[in-house]
């Protein structure tokens, strides 16, 4: 029993779970920025809802990777056999109703936040599904289709105030984790230096966004510098080793430091939207992804 619910666990990827949390966080600071809403006596009254929005996303994220690994099951057993349906810990069949659990549950709490919320879990629930069952297998499609899905989990934070305004923020996400995508395209065989080009391209472009787009809204460039800062050495570091040594153990540490990173990235938003204390415990969640990164795998 004990081996079965580990098996759970891993279809689960909890290291990458923080990411999704730290997606809410974000939202939920620069629209209520936007708003002109006080963010300390906000939490204070509707902290509840906030709760709600980053369990929706935890446990839709959670349902999105256990169906990848569910329709992924027959190439999984030649090129990931450790994996948990393949390896027979977790039979496909209770693999799909766990996957159905956790999407029922993200929407029905999206739902209980506010009907804005509801719709944008729906149509985020349907982008991930698609994704798993068919886009996954095109070369630009399916990391558009990804990004997708994480900028409508920005969107999903950003519909606390049942309402959204600048929604272009949420083409952010979808830059870097299409950057992210397709340097997992050499994660398995290796050779990929034209992807990891194309990748860091989009890096810069991210970065420079995130820039323009506070300092066009804001006064705090100064506060989100070092958060920045921070946020490019960690995607770029991996990034170069792998370039410089295209093997796909390097190629996967790329990856996984991408991933972890959305956290970063997430407080360089409320950095640059709300303040730096508030942006320092959504990096908390870094550590945490990192911790359970050691336990379970991220990609």
């Amino acid at each position: 029993m004990k081996e079965k619910l580990m098996g759970f666990a891993r279809l689960a990827r909890p290291a990458n779970l923080p990411t999704a949390a730290s997606d809410i966080l974000a939202g939920v600071a620069i629209t209520l920025f936007l708003e002109n809403i006080e963010v300390l006596s906000f939490l204070r009254e509707n902290s509840i809802s906030v709760v709600l929005l980053v369990f929706s996303s935890i446990a839709l994220y959670a349902g999105g990777v256990v169906f990848n690994d569910v329709f992924d099951a027959e190439l999984d057993a030649i090129e990931r056999p450790e994996r948990a349906i393949p390896s027979g810990l977790v039979p496909k069949r209770e693999a799909v109703y766990f996957g159905i659990i956790l999407m029922v549950l993200g929407i029905s709490l999206a739902f209980n936040c506010n009907w804005l919320a509801g719709i944008i879990s729906i149509i985020l629930t349907i982008t991930i599904l698609t994704y798993d069952a068919y886009f996954k297998q095109f070369g630009f499609s399916g990391p558009l289709n990804m990004g997708i899905c994480r900028g409508l989990n920005l969107l999903l934070g950003m519909s606390i105030v049942s309402e959204i305004s600048n929604w272009y923020i949420a083409l952010v996400p979808v830059i870097y984790i299409f950057a992210i995508t397709l340097i997992s395209r050499g994660e398995v065989h290796g050779d990929n230096k034209k992807h990891i080009v194309w990748a860091s391209v989009l890096y810069a472009i991210v970065i420079t966004t995130i820039t323009f787009i506070v300092m066009q809204q804001t006064d705090k460039i100064l506060l989100l510098t070092p958060f920045l800062l921070l946020f490019g050495f960690l995607i770029f570091s991996p990034l170069f080793k792998a370039y410089k040594d295209n093997s796909p153990k390097n190629i996967k540490k790329a990856v996984i430091s991408g991933v972890l990173s959305l956290v970063v990235m997430n407080a360089c938003w409320v950095a640059g939207f709300s303040s730096w204390y508030l942006a320092l415990a959504v990096l908390l969640l870094l550590p945490l992804s990192i911790l359970l990164s050691k336990l379970f795998a991220v990609t």
